[in-house]
């Protein structure tokens, strides 16, 4: 089975969630009136596209109606899933672009982060590049344990250090690892410690004069590592990151154990952050960048016989 069609699978619980709940909203009315919006209104919210998108996305449904002078239920449908495709938006690659290019993963315990990483290594080897990881999270017990069983599976390199030893050293000895064996991608993983706040900003800015220092010259992305079925709990988290970090892209892991998909939309409307990385599944090849186009068919478009 291939990643779209896996995708496609992964999203069912979403898609019946918005596409099947919306079909059984419009079929129900047979003019278009505001008990319409009211019930659209509360699917939408009901699959965590969040109480601020879903507002934004049904004010320029109202208009549009108004506009066309729409009087069909069925087209109010058609109008509405355009607006939710737009929403998707366009596809960001990654940005790494010399070489070598930086990968800081952040993220709380228990999202993800480390398997989003050996997903990810797996991925850039597949593209061809040479990885090298830094456990640089020292403060969780067995962190770089876990971390190391995933980066031997996608057969790339891993710096680490003992338990509690400091991040920025692990960062400085990784990078000269990527220097001395002309690798083309370093990836750091972070401790999530998101509760203490102020140790999380000093941690990143320390690892950050690092890698200023070192690779100066080095592309950078800081990928925030969200589980999706946490739903708005996630657009919380990445709000609260923000704050901590100059994040340049989102991994949205376990798409394919939620019907709370919708977030895609509703972070992307309300941080203005992009979705790199998306995963539905525990194998290594089960993450994949960030598709809008793919996306937006897996979940809005109905299957033909």
């Amino acid at each position: 089975m291939g990643f779209f069609d896996k995708l496609k699978k992964g999203l069912t619980k979403t898609k019946n969630a918005i596409l099947g709940t919306i079909d059984n909203i419009v079929k129900s009315f047979r003019h278009v009136d505001e008990d319409l919006f009211e019930e659209l209104e509360e699917a939408l919210i009901s699959a965590d596209i969040g109480v601020y998108t879903t507002e934004e996305i049904l004010d320029r449904l109202r208009e549009l109606v108004k506009e066309e002078n729409i009087k069909e239920p069925e087209d109010v449908k058609t109008e509405l899933l355009k607006i939710l495709r737009e929403m998707v938006g366009e596809h960001q690659p990654l940005n790494l672009f010399t070489k070598p290019s930086v990968i800081l993963v952040i993220g709380v315990n228990g999202v993800g982060k480390t398997t989003s990483i050996g997903k990810i290594s797996a991925e850039l080897k597949s593209q061809g590049k040479k990885v090298v990881v830094a456990a640089a999270d020292t403060f969780r017990a067995a962190a770089a344990e876990q971390l190391t069983v995933w980066c031997d599976r996608a057969g790339v390199d891993i710096i680490k250090q003992a338990a509690g030893a400091d991040p920025a050293s692990v960062v400085f000895d990784a990078i000269g690892a990527v220097k001395s064996r002309g690798a083309d991608v370093l990836i750091i993983d972070t401790a999530g410690r998101l509760h203490n706040k102020k140790n999380l900003m000093d941690e990143l800015a320390k690892i950050d004069r690092v890698i200023s220092r070192e690779l100066p010259e080095s592309a950078k992305e800081t990928l925030l590592v969200l589980d999706a079925t946490t739903g708005q709990n996630a657009v919380l988290q990445a709000k609260e990151f923000k704050e901590a970090s100059k994040i340049t892209g989102l991994v949205l892991t376990k798409l394919d154990g939620t019907a709370k998909g919708g977030i895609v939309l509703s972070i992307k409307q309300e941080l203005g952050i992009p979705v790199k990385f998306i995963g539905i599944g525990e194998q290594i090849d089960d993450m994949k960048p960030f598709d809008a186009e793919e996306f937006a068919a897996a979940l809005f478009e109905k299957e033909t016989v």
